[in-house]
């Protein structure tokens, strides 16, 4: 039995989980979000719970049972608290501003790039260094905050460009003199 797929999950007050048809919807004070599922796994829905059974115990049911009880807990999570990441900017020059809901980025090239995120995530610039990515839907925020990264992931010489707080780069060592 799938560790986490025995655990059921709470609904705290003020959110609706819905299943009806294949689909998981879940609704909330900071949004809405559904999920489609294997319809293989049995989810109800009772005393401010969701549980979550497998109808078998081959592997790939085993699997999906934890995998649906964690969509689940991250969309009860989303609807109610939300996500959020943060990205810093290191590099001379390299900056971020927002300009409408766009974020304009300037990162060492001839250009500046300029993003739209979706209208689901909330893109914010406390310092010109510093961007916070924030939204309901844990996928959607640590997507955005993946794309906004790749415009110009951190180098392992210098360590230039964009990475997550917190997040360790491995350098490297430059060129050494010659004899």
């Amino acid at each position: 039995m799938s560790r986490i797929g025995k655990k059921p999950v709470d609904i705290t007050n003020g959110v609706t989980v819905q299943v009806a048809n294949g689909v998981i919807k879940v609704k909330g004070p900071k949004g809405e979000l559904h999920q489609e599922y294997n319809q293989a796994i049995k989810i109800k829905v009772e005393n401010n719970q969701a549980i979550v059974e497998r109808s078998s115990n081959d592997k790939q049911f085993r699997a999906l049972h934890g995998l649906y009880r964690a969509l689940i807990q991250g969309m009860v999570t989303g609807v109610t608290e939300g996500f959020s990441k943060k990205l810093e900017i290191i590099g001379v020059g390299y900056r971020a501003e927002l300009k409408g809901r766009g974020l304009q980025l300037a990162l060492g090239y001839s250009h500046s790039i300029f993003f739209i995120p979706p209208k689901e995530v909330k893109i914010e610039v406390p310092q010109p260094t510093q961007i916070l990515v924030s939204g309901f839907s844990k996928q959607l925020v640590g997507q955005v905050a993946a794309k906004i990264r790749s415009f110009r992931p951190p180098e392992p010489y210098k360590g230039k460009g964009i990475r997550y707080v917190g997040e360790h780069i491995i350098r490297k060592a430059g060129k050494t003199a010659g004899k």
